[in-house]
């Protein structure tokens, strides 16, 4: 069956990105895997390199909160996610890695673009731009939405 593999944060963009892998999925007849990362990292400190041995609390920690950026992304599109075979799926890694990964054998890899700078709108945040060199099958980069100037 086919697969649209779409990588989701707690960006501005990852709602606009989700609905159009949605789109892209329902177009496809596709399974539309969404994939949130979460690394230990994330959510630790500066003093953090002193501490030794697993960390059970924070690692169950960032993974609900893993959980919850896709809940709560789904319950958003709401209507644009009716009736696709959804995959969940919260994976200990660097984003870029895990999206490389999870994007093998996928007809599709989605990601939202996060350039900064006075360029936002030409350039790619690291992960998409990771993801556009390097993955195994076609990848749309989904800017956010326009803002309305003043």
């Amino acid at each position: 069956m086919a697969k649209v593999v779409i990588g989701v944060d707690r960006s501005e963009g990852a709602l606009n990105a989700l609905r159009f892998a949605c789109e892209e999925a329902r177009l496809r007849g596709a399974t539309l895997s969404i994939v949130h990362s979460w690394d230990l990292s994330a959510g630790v400190t500066a003093g953090a390199p002193f501490v030794i041995g697993p960390m059970p609390e924070l690692q169950q920690g960032l993974e609900d909160e893993a959980n919850a950026v896709i809940g709560d992304l789904l319950q958003e599109v709401g209507a644009d996610a009716e009736g696709l075979t959804i995959e969940q799926h919260v994976v200990l890694g660097g984003a870029a890695h895990v999206l490389l990964e999870e994007a093998a054998g996928a007809d599709l890899l989605v990601v939202g673009s996060r350039g900064r700078g006075g360029f936002a709108g030409l350039l790619l945040g690291s992960v998409s731009q990771q993801c556009v060199h390097h993955a195994p099958c076609p990848v749309a980069v989904v800017h956010p939405p326009a803002q309305a100037s003043s």
